[in-house]
């Protein structure tokens, strides 16, 4: 449990420190899970996709923001 909560509280301060690299729907997708606390359900609905679709994008982004700290570092140096 606690492994997963510090998951989510890393990809909160990953998407905080990145979010303006990232598209529209991406910037949404991930206002809506991580902010608004929306299933993947509802967030396909609000989106007009499918919950598949959500989990995908979910999936992609928090690929790309690991890239982009891994090349930026800009979470691990406090910037």
């Amino acid at each position: 449990m606690e492994e997963v909560f510090a998951k989510r509280v890393r990809m909160a301060q990953l998407f905080d420190t990145y979010k303006n690299m990232l598209t529209d729907k991406q910037r949404q997708c991930m206002e809506l899970y991580f902010n608004e606390d929306l299933s993947l359900a509802e967030i396909g609905t609000e989106l007009g996709v499918s919950r598949q679709a959500v989990f995908d994008l979910l999936k992609r982004v928090e690929a790309q923001l690991n890239k982009y700290e891994e090349k930026l570092g800009l979470l691990k140096h406090g910037i």
